[in-house]
């Protein structure tokens, strides 16, 4: 456990009443809530793992190499000395030594290679790793999301899938065939539309068998120097869904323009480019005119990424808030011992166990979906769009409680919280914002009537011994059976039947998997909403806000030498 008495290199003066880093620990070990839900008969196969995983994670080493790929950002060269156009992006060492970390650790792979419960055992390798790094998890994601869309090109498959699935990687700037690995990234919003891609003007030209030349532009394109791209162009037959290779067959550079890397608030060590195809080969994947439908099967994956890493950046910055406030003192009593601090603290425990909750139930449906079952692949689109909306939502708010716990420290770059704070919007952007995802929410409602009774399957049972939650859910379901086909019509309700549907998800979950009391305490706060979302505002008694915070296990673990 960390001294709060430092001592300078110098000697010469102790800083007394400073809590310092939280200690070098495994991120695995000391997170019992994940230990828990990992323990189960479907994914205990992957404990020593994730332990493993875990310790590697925790290193200082580790954190120092985010570090500094956050503050050494992506540099773009246009051209070599001699003026030839060359369009590469040049990252930080650190940013390499990241991505060889989690792909020769299987975090892209798994999901696609494991025994049993690979999404879910993925799912627990990214929340480990988005802890410590953000930017990494975006190419790293694509590539993981990317294999369902291949597979609707058989010999594409053949080519890219043993190289997709491989656990090395290779930043070098060469043909894919002539690696081991590669990693896979994604181009499809354009300037004058964003998330309406039908709008999209980009063409392809046939040239011949599944082979078309593309000209356009596109506005995002994330993580420019992956070896291919799924992106989106108009064909004869309508928009469609293309594989865009760096390098042609003969071992030529595809013309890929790379116009300009976006400033962007956070995700520094990642390059997001905007980017301009001109008799750019790509690869038709999928029938032509079906480009949405295509390429939703990789939407549909990354989203559970994005379900992921907003609750890895709450329990990162959960870590420094009890850390800080078990190492400082104030008004004569350790923070920790201050019981409006422990309310405060319990609170913010009490949602981070119901976000986990969630975002390990959502990787559970994407098993379930792997193993068959037709109904399952409609229910598990609705559960990502959920927690994809709620999740994001809440981790900006929670990351700037945590920073103010911390007070002015929490506020200066050195502490993290900062990098943490500006990374906690982008998954509620990234593959559709909110707005656009409540609306797909009432898509799937609407499509998929079904979807609602899986839903309430699911939930019934263990919410019917709290009253304001069966009655909410009861009136939410007559709502919206009475709606039916006018679900996507009804755009101004949107936001409250996700949030609600979430919420009420959170809460059985609760129920089923801890103790009743802290099912009670969330849907008091959440469902009744007594205090407004303010973390702290609910009463609660100081011993079960204690009993809370320490079942978090934070840095009360022995840490790692």
């Amino acid at each position: 456990m960390a001294s709060s008495k430092i001592t300078d290199n110098a000697g010469a003066q102790a800083v007394d009443n400073q809590a310092g880093f939280p200690p070098q620990r495994n991120l695995f070990a000391t997170d019992p809530l994940l230990q828990g839900i990992m323990a189960t008969a479907n994914s205990a196969w992957a404990l020593p793992w994730l332990t493993d995983f875990g310790e590697l994670m925790g290193r200082d080493s580790t954190l120092a190499l985010a570090n500094a790929a956050n503050r050494f950002v992506p540099q773009l060269h246009s051209y070599d000395g001699f003026g030839r156009r060359i369009d590469e992006v040049e990252y930080h060492p650190a940013y390499h030594q990241l991505m060889a970390m989690v792909i020769e650790n299987g975090v892209h792979s798994v999901a696609w290679t494991a025994p049993s419960s690979g999404h879910k055992v993925h799912a627990a390798l990214e929340y480990l790793f988005a802890q410590v790094e953000g930017g990494v998890c975006c190419p790293l994601t694509m590539t993981y999301a990317a294999l369902p869309v291949l597979k609707k090109s058989p010999s594409l498959s053949r080519q890219w899938q043993p190289r997709l699935l491989a656990n090395s990687y290779d930043g070098d700037y060469k043909p894919f065939f002539e690696k081991a690995g590669v990693t896979l990234g994604m181009a499809m919003t354009e300037k004058q539309g964003g998330s309406d891609l039908r709008s999209n003007a980009t063409a392809a030209k046939h040239l011949e068998g599944d082979l078309y030349a593309l000209h356009g532009h596109k506005w995002f394109c994330s993580a420019p120097m992956s070896d291919g791209f799924l992106t989106l162009a108009n064909a004869r037959e309508g928009l469609s869904c293309f594989l865009v290779p760096r390098w042609r067959p003969d071992g030529e550079r595809n013309p890929f323009y790379i116009q300009r890397l976006k400033d962007k608030l956070g995700n520094r060590s990642n390059a997001s480019a905007e980017i301009e195809y001109k008799n750019t080969w790509g690869y038709l994947l999928g029938e032509p005119g079906r480009g949405i439908a295509t390429i939703m099967a990789m939407v549909k994956h990354t989203r559970l990424d994005t379900c992921v890493a907003p609750v890895a950046l709450m329990r990162q910055a959960f870590v420094h808030a009890v850390h800080n406030a078990r190492h400082r003192r104030a008004f004569g009593k350790t923070l920790i011992d201050q019981p409006l601090m422990t309310t405060v603290l319990a609170d913010l425990g009490i949602e981070l166990k119901a976000a986990m909750a969630l975002v390990f139930a959502i990787a559970d449906s994407f098993d379930d979906m792997a193993e068959g079952d037709d109904e399952d692949e409609p229910f598990t689109r609705l559960a990502a769009a959920l927690g994809k909306f709620l999740l994001n939502k809440l981790a900006p708010a929670y990351v700037c409680e945590c920073l103010e716990l911390l007070g002015g420290n929490g506020y200066v770059e050195e502490s993290v919280l900062p990098r943490l704070y500006r990374e906690a919007p982008l998954n509620g952007i990234w593959e559709g914002s909110g707005n656009v995802i409540c609306l797909d929410v009432m898509r799937s409602l609407s499509q998929f009537p079904h979807c609602l009774d899986i839903f309430m399957e699911r939930i019934s049972p263990a919410i019917s011994q709290y009253p304001p939650a069966a009655t909410l859910a009861n009136a939410l379901t007559q709502r919206l059976r009475q709606d039916k086909c006018r679900l996507v019509d009804n755009q101004a309700g949107a936001r409250y039947i996700a949030q609600i549907m979430a919420r009420l998800w959170q809460c059985a979950l609760l129920a089923t998997n801890t103790e009743s009391t802290t099912a009670d305490l969330f849907c008091r706060s959440q469902l009744e909403n007594s205090h407004g979302g303010i973390y702290g505002a609910a009463p609660m008694a100081p011993a079960m806000a204690a009993k809370i915070i320490d079942a978090m296990a934070i840095d009360s673990a022995v840490a790692q030498g």
